[in-house]
């Protein structure tokens, strides 16, 4: 595209540019040469949906597809892509370089579809394992998300397709999503939620940023200008262009001004309404410039290559079955793991090994171009395998003697996913009760796929388990291979497992009330929260075993404390003491002494992995930084370095610290309080979000103003409630 500023467009121009065309396009302008981009979900895979895409839509009809997307699912027509292991389970990787192989082949897809912009990745932590969203997430730790985040998008980007880096901020619950306020402490946004953003666009610099649905401390995400102005282009310099969820806007003009550039997907009354405020002045040209100028910045960016690359699902699907099996994390495992291939009966239970869950409910569904399905895989491997669904275990399982059982379990109701959180921790109906009787008089193995934790009140009996969340198409070869030993598995958890619902932090405080959430827990979300209250997780933090034993030899440290300027070298040795070969995920944390405010036992900082033969020692290289060892101190609205020393440890698990190190500490002298704080400011200004005027109106009923609202139960979210 020619470069075009924007004193090369009419006002009109300029506000037709900065509205959607349909659900999944923007505006062209011909005379310019400004072409319409195709934008779609899929932070795991593409979602081509021909009837919506290539069949175009007015604004009317992109409104009841999307209703229809929240309500069913449905796409229409949606062209085969390769479905990936949803990001809970390729997070379980912890690998930076699998992320960009991932977006390489993303925008591999995209391009032979003519797609410029996938929306994703999603990098709203998993505060609680309940969230219907979660499986679309990575972690719930920043570090941890921001880093993969990165990856991927670097993966996508450098290849010539754009992301969307979401969903901002502090969309951690689908409760009716778009009218509750994440309340949260500044301290907790800028060390925990902001910071996995911040990081993310240090790293990568995103093409867009997506607003969210939901309010931040009362003031609607995109039309916040603490977070879109203050936060994400003065405080991190971001200059790139901040996109709306769709529908997320419920008042244009204020949108533009606090920092949402582009309103999708196409509302005339939404674009009626900043014509309207900048031809009274309520909304000045100088800011309907600034959004031009980001949006023009962000179309020169995008490569419309023709014709479109060539594109192998083969090697796709390969890279999808390779990314879920070093993502398999393998919790527990008493030697029953690996299955030998001969002299050995498996009975296995479940549909899922016939009909398995790949990934979760919502808009980044993807239909697979092919799925692995783990009955083939197994028997393809061992002949003398037995299958049985739930729904036989009425038969007398001791006539079949088998050597062990193999329980392909799951959390599925149907219910959960993008627009529902989960009701409970608990397997599907029934499981729970089976898993428990037939490990009292079987060797049993249990593979479980889900969006998040879920509670196991059988673990102490069980054999062996396999987190396998949502594995994508690969998943059934992938979990073969780690059945019988062809691959050493390797994942380790980025979520924390409770033994109960009641120990995870915040519980108190969730589900919402009164239309807000109230993020009690502060900066001790997830394993910080465990830690805390010295509540023992049934799987901590990182927790991932393997086949082979690894040994942490030693630590050390290029300098013995820290300052504000300078990093810190540390080097870990490893040398893999058993039969196998093998991979380890070493995790870098940091615990304060002593700290000037009350700070978390310890925080993951720096990770890395590392290959090793049987034998072999190697040393793994991580940087600390300042930043790393500091803490947001609200009175001051800034980080700083104080504490008098700090322990840098190196772990296998938050729990499982295998070796320290000390660094002595700084303190930084103290700054006068800002006169008038901005975020505070900012909150007391506020408006309290709307309230539907179509609450508990049925999703299929019409309104007045072509918006509808539902509320089956309360987990459901009440869509678009204000005038589109």
């Amino acid at each position: 595209m020619a470069e075009i500023a924007p004193a090369d467009l009419t006002t009109a121009e300029k506000i037709t540019l900065l509205h959607g065309r349909g659900l999944w396009r923007s505006q062209p302008i011909p005379h310019a040469n400004i072409p319409s981009i195709i934008m779609t979900d899929g932070a795991y895979g593409l979602r081509y949906s021909t009837t919506q895409i290539d069949a175009g839509a007015d604004a009317t009809d992109t409104l009841a597809q999307l209703l229809n997307i929240a309500k069913d699912g449905m796409f229409g027509t949606t062209l085969p892509a390769t479905c990936f292991p949803n990001a809970n389970l390729s997070a379980c990787s912890w690998d930076t370089d699998l992320a960009y192989q991932m977006g390489t082949a993303l925008a591999s897809e995209c391009k032979a579809a003519g797609v410029h912009l996938l929306l994703g990745p999603g990098i709203n932590l998993r505060r609680t394992p309940l969230a219907g969203r979660a499986f679309e997430y990575y972690s719930e730790d920043p570090i941890l998300s921001a880093d993969l985040a990165a990856a991927m998008i670097n993966g996508l980007q450098d290849h010539g397709v754009g992301a969307s880096l979401k969903h901002f901020a502090c969309n951690n619950s689908e409760i009716d999503r778009t009218n509750v306020s994440s309340d949260v402490s500044e301290r907790a946004l800028r060390e925990i939620y902001l910071y996995a953003f911040e990081r993310a666009i240090a790293r990568c610099n995103p093409w867009t940023v997506m607003s969210a649905y939901n309010p931040l401390n009362g003031t609607q995400c995109a039309e916040n200008p603490w977070l879109l102005t203050q936060v994400l282009r003065e405080d991190w310099g971001y200059g790139g262009l901040v996109i709306s969820d769709w529908h997320a806007i419920k008042d244009r003009p204020a949108a533009l001004l606090a920092g949402t550039d582009l309103d999708m997907p196409e509302s005339p009354r939404r674009r009626a309404a900043l014509r309207q405020a900048i031809a009274n002045g309520t909304v000045s040209l100088a800011s309907l410039d600034q959004s031009t100028a980001r949006m023009l910045q962000f179309l020169n960016r995008v490569k419309f290559a023709k014709p479109a690359p060539a594109n192998d699902p083969n090697a796709h699907h390969q890279l999808a079955q390779n990314i879920a099996t070093e993502s398999l994390v393998l919790l527990q495992n008493d030697g029953t793991l690996p299955l030998p291939k001969a002299n050995f009966r498996l009975l296995i239970i479940g549909e899922g090994a016939t009909n398995p869950t790949i990934q979760g409910s919502g808009s980044a569904s993807t239909p697979p171009t092919r799925v692995d399905i783990p009955l083939d895989e197994i028997r393809a491997r061992l002949a003398t395998t037995i299958h049985l669904p739930f729904t036989a275990t009425t038969v007398e399982i001791a006539t079949l003697t088998p050597d062990a059982i193999l329980i392909l379990a799951s959390h599925h109701s149907g219910a959960e996913g993008e627009g529902a959180d989960r009701q409970s921790l608990q397997l599907a109906p029934g499981q729970d009760v089976l898993i428990a009787s037939l490990a009292q008089s079987h060797r049993i193995i249990v593979a479980i796929t889900s969006p998040d934790a879920v509670e196991m009140p059988w673990a102490n009996d069980a054999a062996a388990i396999l987190a396998c969340f949502y594995p994508g198409q690969g998943g059934g070869a992938a979990i073969a291979r780690v059945l019988f030993g062809e691959t050493n598995p390797c994942g380790k958890l980025t979520t924390t497992f409770p033994q109960k619902l009641s120990d995870i932090p915040g519980h108190l405080s969730y589900p919402p009330e009164a239309l807000h959430h109230a993020y009690s827990e502060g900066i001790f979300v997830g394993y910080r929260g465990y830690d805390a209250r010295e509540i023992i997780p049934l799987f901590a933090f990182g927790h991932g075993l393997s086949y082979t034993k690894f040994r942490y030899d030693s630590l050390t440290l290029s300098a013995d404390h820290i300052t504000p300027i300078g990093s810190i070298i540390a080097r870990i040795t490893l040398t893999n003491i058993g039969d196998r070969a093998g991979k380890e995920i070493v995790q870098l944390y940091i615990r304060p002494l002593n700290s000037s405010l009350r700070r978390p036992l310890r925080e993951l900082k720096a990770f890395g992995k590392i290959a090793l033969n049987p034998g072999d020692t190697a040393t793994l290289t991580l940087t600390l930084t300042p930043r790393d060892f500091s803490h947001f101190d609200p009175t001051e609205g800034r980080f700083v370095l104080r504490g008098d020393a700090f322990l840098v440890e190196a772990a296998a698990s938050s729990r499982d610290i295998r070796l320290t190190a000390e660094v002595q500490g700084y303190h930084q002298a103290k700054t006068p309080a800002p006169p008038a704080h901005h975020h505070r400011r900012q909150q007391t200004a506020r408006r309290p979000p709307r309230r539907s005027r179509f609450a508990g109106r049925a999703l299929h009923e019409p309104a007045d103003d072509k918006t509808a609202g539902t509320e089956p139960n309360r987990q459901q979210p009440k869509l678009f409630p204000w005038p589109l």
